[in-house]
């Protein structure tokens, strides 16, 4: 499949595919938003808040909230506040997101069946990662989204004036409903 899409970026690059989607590393919106990395929201999300190539920075993750307050999310966002101009941040989740009632233990196991050793995961634990926690998901997506907004709206290096949102998007509607 990479061979396939290899080929295509030549032709696409070659028939100067990408003209329509030159634009600045600013966004034009001052917006940052924060989403799952979900396949049904890669066109859906843009189509339905009618935004282009441009106009946002979109960072995604497993589910689309912010675990640790200094994880690279967090990163991207000061990063996109203090360098590229941003000035409000929309936290998205979305319904039937696979993050939600993920589990550790099944996650492991799937690792496992799939040549992670025990002794790797062990030696990964001995370093400090709480793989429980890390390899969690959340259990209801609302929740998980005010938790994500709260963290960033009171994050010590986010100033004041940045407004920070919350929304859960039906994943197959498209349709925002604010939190």
């Amino acid at each position: 499949m990479v061979k396939e899409m290899l080929e295509y970026n030549d032709k696409f690059v070659a028939s100067e595919g990408y003209k329509p989607y030159v634009t600045s590393k600013y966004p034009d919106k001052k917006i940052a938003i924060v989403t799952c990395m979900d396949t049904r929201l890669v066109e859906l999300l843009p189509a339905a808040l009618g935004i282009k190539n441009g106009d946002v920075k979109m960072i995604k993750n497993a589910g689309g909230v912010i675990n640790e307050p200094f994880d690279s999310t967090v990163r991207s966002l000061l990063v996109a506040i203090y360098e590229l101009g941003v000035n409000e941040i929309m936290v998205i989740g979305h319904t039937e997101c696979g993050v939600q009632g993920m589990e550790a233990k099944e996650m492991l196991h799937l690792m496992e069946k799939r040549g992670i050793s025990a002794e790797t995961i062990s030696l990964v634990r001995r370093c400090g990662v709480d793989l429980d926690k890390w390899l969690s998901g959340f259990e209801e997506t609302p929740a998980a989204v005010k938790e994500s907004v709260e963290l960033v709206r009171n994050h010590p290096l986010v100033p004041k004036d940045v407004r920070v949102s919350g929304y859960i998007m039906d994943s197959t509607t498209g349709r925002l409903t604010p939190l």
